[in-house]
């Protein structure tokens, strides 16, 4: 199936609108509530916390927009991808927690490897021409 014409290219673009534009606010947020996100990756035993919540930021921007515009599609899944599955079992570590806070870490645990699945078909996806897109790649 063609993913630059047709239903399919209009399905792509609105998957591209809504996962990278999730990702993109994500990222924007981790700019905007710096502190209090350093505060928890302080929590959680982060190294450099608020290099790594701005680092995490500038990742889901950029693989946030990369997504959305089809700019570097490969290079900005697989960002996407590689920060999900990382926050998953650094910041979302169920396991290791009181059994009060246990619900709402499994949440947000399976919401990033959810997330990070989606990322996954769009890197599988980078190699096809996709409409609508900057079409830029490496």
């Amino acid at each position: 199936m063609a993913l630059d014409t047709g239903l399919a290219a209009i399905l792509l673009l609105v998957g591209r609108v809504l996962f990278g534009g999730i990702l993109t606010f994500q990222g924007l947020n981790h700019f905007m509530n710096a502190e209090e996100m350093t505060g928890y990756a302080e929590m959680k035993g982060l190294l450099a916390p608020g290099f790594n919540v701005i680092a995490s930021g500038v990742m889901l921007v950029l693989g946030g927009l990369g997504i959305l515009l089809g700019v570097y599609p490969a290079l900005a899944a697989g960002m996407a991808a590689t920060f999900l599955v990382v926050a998953a079992f650094t910041m979302h570590d169920f396991w290791a927690v009181p059994e009060e806070q246990q619900q709402d870490e499994i949440t947000n645990f399976l919401k990033n490897v959810e997330l990070a699945g989606a990322a996954l078909v769009f890197l599988a996806l980078s190699g096809e021409t996709w409409a609508y897109a900057v079409g830029m790649t490496l």
